[in-house]
């Protein structure tokens, strides 16, 4: 077996590539759609502004049989960890091929200065017991749901937006975030219990219009909903149509800040995404999102929308230090 790290990767790599991500998606589908050759394309030629990738390959006999990606937000030594994801055809599991390419990844983690990385992998799958026996933990269980959006009605919104409070303004942007509320934004984000708890890294303008940036980069399309009141962002929420898969989009980012909650700003921004989603993108037909397990608040706003149960994941992290070498 040979390990090879792809800096240039040809069409016919990608398309090797692309085949394990479809052989490991029958095997783990978890009611995702199956990968197309565009987005994987689009994924290993660039990696996301504001951050770079490495990428390798295990081959066995002229076949590629696993692939690794190592990504590394922000600048060489920065204190966010590195995101990995490693996939191995089924029937070439238990070889020691997927710690052979967690070996070199963690070496090209140690040489950019990190101390950290971080892996989503999908419950009850191998990948679970695979992290957890290579010095990983669970931090964060996030409950995968999907929402149809013929299941909520112009009339059913219209009706969840006049149950909303008074005295806020409705805002919306595409793309990243105007100028006048760039800081209200990043002040917003704070309130989320997602992957920043443990990152360690804040929200500030920059962040929040780099995110904005990289999505754009892929060729996606950022939607954002705010509750405004005095200037103050009280509630938000992000959705990304993705430009080689519409018709399913991707909720990101939710939240109400602690002093406005209890007032159902959550689920309104949410009715007024979709009403504007059904006027200006048609084609998208369902949404997708993930919630922490402990998020009883965002879980029930979405279950009232229409959201159904799909998966469970779980992200893991892991210290450099106590990755194998």
């Amino acid at each position: 077996m040979d390990v090879t790290a792809l800096d240039d990767p040809t069409d016919a790599q990608i398309r090797q590539w692309h085949a394990v991500l479809t052989a490991v998606h029958a095997a783990d589908p978890a009611g995702e759609p199956a990968p197309e050759l565009e987005h994987t394309m689009a994924r290993l030629l660039g990696a996301e502004q504001g951050g770079r990738q490495r990428l390798w390959t295990a081959v066995t006999d002229g076949r590629t049989v696993a692939v690794a990606t190592l990504r590394l937000p922000g600048e060489p030594g920065a204190a966010r960890p590195g995101e990995i994801d490693i996939q191995v055809r089924p029937e070439h599991r238990r070889r020691g091929i997927g710690r052979r390419l967690l070996t070199v990844a963690a070496e090209g983690l140690r040489a950019d200065g990190r101390s950290s990385v971080i892996a989503q992998v999908l419950e009850g799958t191998p990948a679970v017991p695979f992290l957890e026996a290579h010095g990983f933990r669970c931090v964060l269980t996030l409950r995968g749901l999907l929402l149809d959006m013929a299941d909520v009605p112009p009339e059913r919104t219209a009706a969840l937006l006049a149950s909303g409070p008074g005295g806020y303004d409705l805002v919306r942007w595409r793309g990243v975030v105007p100028d006048e509320h760039a800081e209200a934004l990043a002040h917003a984000k704070h309130a989320m219990a997602d992957l920043a708890q443990y990152e360690g890294v804040p929200w500030d303008a920059h962040r929040v219009r780099e995110m904005a940036e990289m999505v754009a980069k892929r060729g996606d399309e950022l939607y954002t909903v705010a509750a405004v009141r005095d200037g103050v962002i009280a509630g938000f929420t992000e959705v990304v149509v993705p430009a080689d898969s519409p018709a399913r989009a991707a909720q990101y980012d939710t939240a109400v800040v602690p002093e406005h909650r209890g007032r159902r700003l959550g689920i309104r921004v949410k009715a007024a995404m979709l009403d504007w989603l059904r006027a200006e993108r048609p084609e998208v037909r369902e949404i997708e999102t993930d919630n922490a397990g402990d998020n009883v608040h965002m879980l029930a706003v979405n279950r009232e929308l229409g959201f159904r149960p799909q998966r469970e994941s779980r992200e893991y992290q892991a210290d450099a230090a106590d990755l194998p070498t």
